[in-house]
């Protein structure tokens, strides 16, 4: 077994000056995001817009929802990322159109090399295709894809891609069926 190296992670640069004052001039703006009234969708994307995200046109974001670094976020038109969702954005986050990010969903992009003892970082992306449900409390894991069409079952812990059109559930993640078009 490997001892970890916590002093060469702690002293290796994970962040660039730039990105290191983006996230502080955020921080001293998250409250104008968080005690925004509810409906006044347009402010908070306008927000999101100043610090770099891409927002489509008619999306969602509730006051409630914690974003890391929104210069990492891209949400398709009308999509809609529920209350006390987490976008945890070290990475790149695309939110297809059309798509919904339910109440509590985690999607987390980071995570750390654990095969080096100084555990280095990672920002790998997350990907969210278009008319996509993730569920409420569900957990998107980083360097995963869900495919146009999918649904992601409330809980479900996502650590693998998922196929379009496909209904996983639980954790880890499997595969229950395909939508179909006869579905009703």
């Amino acid at each position: 077994m490997n001892r970890l190296d916590i002093a060469k992670n702690r002293a290796t640069p994970k962040w660039s000056h730039h990105e290191l004052a983006l996230r502080i001039l955020w921080a001293l703006v998250l409250p104008f995001f968080h005690f925004s009234p509810r409906p006044i969708w347009g402010w908070r994307r306008m927000l999101l817009r100043v610090f770099g995200a891409r927002i489509g046109t008619s999306v969602h974001i509730y006051p409630s929802v914690r974003i890391t670094m929104p210069w990492n976020i891209d949400v398709g038109d009308f999509a809609a990322v529920g209350d006390r969702a987490i976008l945890y954005a070290l990475g790149p986050i695309t939110i297809g159109a059309r798509a919904t990010v339910s109440q509590g969903a985690h999607l987390c992009a980071g995570t750390h090399n654990i095969r080096k003892p100084d555990r280095p970082l990672m920002k790998p992306p997350i990907t969210i295709g278009e008319d996509v449900w993730v569920a409420a409390d569900a957990f998107i894991g980083p360097d995963v894809e869900i495919g146009a069409g999918a649904i992601v079952g409330a809980r479900a812990v996502v650590f693998k891609s998922v196929n379009p059109g496909m209904i996983v559930v639980g954790n880890p993640a499997r595969e229950v069926r395909s939508i179909s078009e006869n579905d009703n």
